[in-house]
């Protein structure tokens, strides 16, 4: 599969999500907490990029996603907003290739530089997965730190 203008037009609709995320990173601990979550996404550019907001009512928060084509680069650039900072993260940039979506970025996690990849996959006309992995070692090692899996909603979250 080629990377086009139209790869996230899988995700444009509303969502209910279940969240995995862990409770604390690059300390050799496997604790994970689970939460609920509700998701929009809507088009931007004719297709060419897309926005949602996730609401995490458990959590007293919510998110953005700001997703964007370029088609020089036949890349996507994903940044990401949380409202308990109000900042857009630096972007995470890549493409789709037979399925699954690879980003990488680079990002600072408690004042450490680090590498942050996004996974898309699992998708499906009712179904995605996304996961967020961490590395402190310039992506040589990556950990799992958040686990979205995403299910079609009948109604507007």
């Amino acid at each position: 599969m080629i990377t086009v203008m139209n790869d996230f037009d899988f995700f444009i609709g509303s969502w209910t999500v279940v969240n995995r995320r862990r409770t604390s990173m690059f300390d050799g601990t496997d604790d994970w907490e689970t939460f609920p979550a509700t998701s929009v996404s809507r088009p931007v550019f004719a297709g060419g990029g897309n926005c949602d907001e996730i609401v995490f009512p458990t959590q007293g928060w919510r998110g953005f996603t700001l997703r964007l084509f370029d088609p020089d680069s036949e890349q996507w650039s994903l940044y990401w907003a949380g409202s308990r900072t109000g900042r857009l993260d630096p972007p995470v940039v890549g493409r789709f290739t037979d399925g699954r979506g690879d980003f990488y970025g680079d990002d600072t996690w408690q004042g450490r530089p680090i590498r942050v990849h996004f996974v898309w996959s699992g998708i499906t006309a009712d179904t995605a997965r996304w996961e967020q992995l961490f590395s402190i070692d310039g992506g040589e090692t990556w950990e799992s730190n958040w686990i979205m899996e995403f299910t079609r909603s009948a109604s507007p979250a």
